[in-house]
């Protein structure tokens, strides 16, 4: 396949990247290194690399229409500054209206989008199902999802994932890095009292496997294990992992205005649709992460939430 991906430099893109080339799919990647590094695309044959933004929409059209893709991987995001509107608008909402109509003009065979799960809000229920209702309240939730919204009025076969935390090399936002980087450093940590679901990249990679598949299933899925741990839970695996003593117990403190208290996807819908299933559980997901930071360190940590207050 002829693959056009955004984003490509950043966790999720690189890996597939890494998956997708040794098979000879011919990949292109547009990303602006707003996140992610350059030194995660390294030149290799099959794959092209044009530095720039989706934001502009004649850099975005012409390389749909020089590399003529048959699937989309639509994985480029803004997040990092949580108060950065504009920004978060400019490559969320137009950025991906610009790769929807150049993907319409093609006639792309399929779309595979990446959404936040942020975009349920504060959940009736969790595991939340995937028709729960949107209601997302930040500058992220609230982009990422009009510009989901916009792909599935499209008429393109769009698969939009909504992910929950998906942990692999190069991983680096959430507390897995943090609580790594911070540990190893002697310095202090918290946890915030909330639950999260964590997926392995492997299991993620089973599934972009199948949602790749010419006549595969189309719409809205959720991706994740659908099982939740606290934050707490991942601080004491990344303890147990270096051996670390403690001369306190580590502070868990409620979650910020802009944070969810527990957000676990169901993905029944997304098992039924594509027989599969995530396999991997949460200790072997977290150590297998923890291993890779022993092999290549942690660099940056971003996140899509606020600074804590003092």
């Amino acid at each position: 396949m002829r693959i056009l991906m955004t984003g490509g430099a950043g966790c999720l893109g690189s890996n597939l990247i890494d998956r997708y080339l040794p098979k000879g799919h011919e990949i292109l990647v547009i990303d602006n290194y707003a996140t992610g590094k350059a030194g995660n695309l390294p030149p290799v044959e099959g794959l092209t690399v044009i530095e720039g933004s989706i934001v502009d929409q004649r850099l975005v059209d012409k390389a749909f229409d020089d590399f003529k893709p048959d699937v989309v991987i639509h994985s480029a995001a803004a997040y990092k500054d949580p108060v950065d509107w504009a920004s978060d608008a400019e490559t969320n909402v137009r950025g991906t209206i610009n790769v929807g109509q150049a993907a319409q003009r093609l006639d792309v065979a399929r779309l595979i989008h990446f959404q936040t799960a942020l975009c349920y809000g504060r959940p009736d229920t969790v595991p939340i199902p995937v028709d729960h209702p949107t209601r997302p309240f930040t500058s992220y939730g609230i982009s990422k999802t009009a510009g989901e919204q916009y792909l599935q009025m499209t008429g393109l076969p769009v698969v939009s994932l909504r992910l929950a935390n998906v942990t692999g090399p190069r991983l680096a936002i959430g507390p897995i890095p943090t609580f790594y980087q911070r540990l190893k450093a002697g310095k202090s940590c918290f946890c915030s009292e909330t639950v999260r679901d964590f997926l392995d990249m492997d299991d993620f990679f089973s599934l972009m496997d199948k949602a790749l598949v010419p006549g595969a299933a189309t719409g809205i899925f959720n991706v994740s294990t659908g099982e939740g741990h606290t934050i707490k839970d991942v601080f004491n695996a990344v303890v147990d992992y270096l051996g670390v003593t403690l001369d306190e117990p580590v502070p868990v403190v409620p979650p910020g205005d802009d944070d969810v208290p527990a957000v676990v996807l169901d993905p029944s819908e997304t098992e039924k649709a594509f027989d599969w299933k995530a396999e991997i559980g949460f200790t072997e997901t977290i150590n297998r992460m923890l291993a890779w930071y022993d092999k290549h360190g942690v660099t940056d940590v971003f996140s899509h939430l606020a600074a804590p207050k003092s």
